[in-house]
């Protein structure tokens, strides 16, 4: 992490300097992660209990869109709903290469898109049926 220091003045700079002191005492002071954990799951079997007993699954740290408490993988996606379309047999081809082919669903290829604006039509394009 960086901070612009340079538009600060002699003021400001100590203030921030003696709050960076004050936090960095502030950590210092605490007990480390890993005997904290130890110390809780000490607790927790002496009383008979896990911490998926009582928290459900470790719950993922809250982020932007997801509430809190749930896990990383109740907030993936899941399938998307909605009606599913089958493949269609190609209704277009390019001419100038016959193994470029389009069904008509989404957006029209480049290959089409440049012969539209030249002024040809999709019409002109069409597979004819036998």
């Amino acid at each position: 992490m960086s901070v612009d220091l340079s538009g600060l003045s002699a003021k400001e700079l100590s203030a921030l300097i003696n709050k960076a002191k004050q936090q960095q005492t502030k950590l210092a002071k605490r007990n480390s992660i890993t005997s904290v954990r130890s110390r809780i799951n000490k607790f927790l079997k002496a009383e008979g209990y896990t911490i998926e007993e009582l928290f459900g699954s470790v719950a993922a740290p809250a982020k932007r869109g997801r509430k809190p408490g749930k896990t990383a993988a109740a907030a993936k996606p899941g399938p998307k709903k909605g009606r599913k379309l089958g493949k269609v047999p190609p209704k277009y081809r390019n001419p100038a290469n016959p193994k470029e082919q389009w069904s008509g669903r989404g957006k029209q290829p480049r290959w089409m898109a440049e012969q539209v604006a030249k002024g040809k039509k999709p019409e002109d394009f069409l597979i004819k049926k036998r």
